[in-house]
């Protein structure tokens, strides 16, 4: 007997632990699924913008890449293009004639976070601190309040989303990438890369880099061929 009760014991330990371990399972796995709905379903993330419409944006990350944006800006003008320029608050800092020449040309300016950091590994404060921080400095230099922030490569989390609604931020993504910041990004990889990915409300992200300059001219055309308009984010979003 006493054999048998040691055994139902040992037994009745295990089934509790395994259902404990079961319960903890089903909290995490609820949990995860509840914040990542909460973060892909609010309505202050885009991916893409909300028109139906054949009409696609372009946003320009820029943290670096001087040398090529006069090109660009060439570019746009001759193609009658305006789009969106998303700057970190460092490179304001450190260039706000460039930055007044891109606004000048007619283009939209949004905020890129002070520093490329990694948003995802921020808490709250810290989110609210950069962002706040790279508003503050596109204010003073041009006298505007930015719409739209895009965190450094798309790294965010709740607290970034919190961070960027209280702000009176919407929170940029894109639906079209074309790695151009990798070494092995060439002319003809950028533009397969965008062409027979395009969509209604498309955001294509690109960066200022020599070999996307020598493809804007390309992929611009064929957009334009196959009836698309090109624009800024706030030409997606309504």
């Amino acid at each position: 007997m006493k054999i048998i009760y040691i055994r139902f014991k040992t037994m009745l330990i295990a089934l509790i632990a395994i259902l404990a371990i079961l319960a903890l399972i089903i909290f995490f796995s609820f949990n995860f699924t509840t914040k990542t709905k909460d973060i892909f379903n609010n309505d202050d993330v885009y991916y893409k913008g909300t028109i139906d419409e054949k009409i696609i944006a372009f946003a320009c990350n820029v943290d670096w890449g001087n040398e090529c944006i006069p090109g660009m800006l060439d570019i746009f003008r001759e193609s009658d293009i305006k789009i969106t320029f998303f700057v970190t608050g460092r490179w304001a800092e450190k260039n706000p004639e460039l930055l007044k020449t891109i606004y000048e040309n007619g283009h939209e300016i949004g905020n890129h976070g002070y520093f490329h950091r990694d948003y995802n590994t921020l808490n709250y404060e810290d989110n609210k601190k950069e962002i706040q921080k790279a508003d503050l400095i596109i204010s003073e230099i041009l006298g505007i309040k930015s719409k739209y922030f895009a965190p450094p490569s798309g790294a965010y989390n709740d607290y970034t989303v919190r961070a960027a609604t209280d702000l009176e931020y919407k929170l940029i993504m894109w639906s079209i990438d074309t790695i151009d910041w990798r070494n092995d990004s060439t002319k003809d990889k950028i533009i397969n890369r965008v062409i027979g990915k395009h969509h209604n409300s498309a955001i294509v992200l690109m960066h200022p880099k020599e070999e996307t300059v020598k493809a804007l001219p390309v992929i611009i055309q064929n957009l334009k061929d196959k009836g698309y308009k090109i624009g800024s984010i706030s030409d997606i979003i309504k």
